[in-house]
């Protein structure tokens, strides 16, 4: 395959996978230009690890996902060195390019600002569980077992749960 096919490859793939990119960037990422920043170092990062992408050990999605959470807790990492990052409002998930995303309503939010209070790996669990994505793909993306991507589900879904019926509780 020449550099110009393996390009045009990449930048199919990168296109219809975009999403993965910018849902990634709204869970690490503060702010409209903080999560622009962050998509684009992913897609950096993706077109250089592209050489090490094996069709036949994983789809693009799975790759991807693996790909843009290392470069997002890494981010999420340095950030937090810089200055405390703030959990996730409704202001957080407008996704810049992604014009299928419609305004959340008020659960939506407090999911969402729930779940930027997790650390970095119960963060992109959560992610990827809530993208249908399976526990055997959940598990090649984050590198654990299948037994423990069900494990943590089950209890950051019970954390979550309780926060929201704690948060419902007191009107907040």
């Amino acid at each position: 395959m020449t550099d110009r096919q393996r390009q045009r490859q990449f930048e199919a793939l990168l296109q219809e996978h975009r999403g993965i990119a910018f849902k990634v960037a709204s869970i690490y990422a503060r702010g409209g230009e903080d999560r622009s920043d962050l998509a684009q170092e992913i897609a950096v990062q993706l077109w250089r690890s592209f050489g090490s992408y094996d069709a036949a050990r994983a789809k693009f999605s799975t790759w991807m996902y693996r790909v843009a959470l290392n470069v997002a807790i890494s981010h999420a990492r340095h950030a937090a060195k810089d200055e405390r990052l703030e959990p996730l409002d409704a202001v957080h998930l407008e996704l810049p390019g992604d014009p299928d995303v419609s305004a959340p309503d008020e659960r939506l939010a407090a999911l969402y600002a729930f779940i930027g209070k997790l650390d970095p790996l119960n963060r992109a669990l959560i992610l990827l569980y809530l993208d249908d994505r399976s526990h055997v793909e959940i598990a090649q993306v984050l590198g654990i077992s299948e037994t423990n991507v069900a494990t943590k589900i089950g209890r950051v879904k019970q954390k979550l749960r309780g926060q929201m019926a704690a948060a419902a509780a007191t009107g907040a």
